[in-house]
């Protein structure tokens, strides 16, 4: 938005003077995800909870062993969800105990994209029977979160020479202000979904492209 002369009014931090012109400017890049999320694990169900428990683990373990042979390190390898759970039916009305469920996710991050799919496939033929989530994201944001930002100055840069512009009035050359308004941080994490089937085929897990935004808030003097 722009105004003539008035009475000042309060910015953030600073005074704005009354011949400003103010503008909002928005900044996106793309990028190619360097690193994958995946969240999976075992669901076990039965009337005797240390056997299912005893069935939890032992799979749980051979999971893990599967997925260190694709040289993931067992530190980027963590509980991400530990249950225990009375399951019941209901019939007629009344609770019937049923038995138990436990249920054991892990999260595992690796910097090899290109290899998600296997690692689906390596923990599914080693006992997983839940996948609940894969994201894909950037293990450095900073370089384009910077490029993001200098997209958002120049587009609200062009915002102002065009109200200028318009109004036929000179423009300053450097704001007076720039306020970067908030964002969540780093790259939105794309998520991704697959369909599992026994196959000797490979799941494709496609990681896309992240879009990284900026936003500012800048004031120009104008006379």
């Amino acid at each position: 938005m722009y105004g003539y002369p008035i009475n000042k009014t309060a910015s953030p931090s600073n005074s704005v003077h009354s011949s400003t012109i103010e503008v909002l400017g928005e900044g996106s890049v793309t990028a190619t995800p360097d690193r994958a999320v995946v969240d999976l694990g075992v669901v076990t169900e039965g009337p005797n909870l240390q056997a299912i428990q005893a069935e939890n683990a032992k799979a749980i373990s051979n999971i893990i062993q599967s997925i260190m042979s694709l040289n993931i390190p067992r530190e980027k390898i963590q509980t991400q969800d530990y249950r225990i759970e009375v399951v019941n039916d209901y019939v007629d009305g009344k609770q019937i105990f049923r038995g138990y469920k436990v249920t054991h996710l892990l999260q595992i991050t690796t910097d090899h994209v290109g290899q998600t799919g296997k690692l689906v496939d390596t923990a599914v033929a080693n006992g997983a029977n839940q996948v609940t989530s894969i994201q894909f994201t950037i293990a450095h944001p900073e370089f384009y979160e910077n490029q993001a930002l200098s997209v958002a100055i120049q587009h609200a840069r062009q915002k102002a020479y065009t109200i200028a512009n318009t109004l036929g009035v000179t423009l300053g050359a450097i704001p007076s202000q720039v306020q970067e308004s908030p964002l969540p941080a780093g790259p939105m994490p794309y998520l991704a979904t697959a369909k599992f089937a026994a196959s000797a085929v490979e799941t494709p897990i496609e990681p896309g492209q992240l879009t990284i935004k900026a936003a500012v808030r800048v004031w120009y003097l104008f006379a």
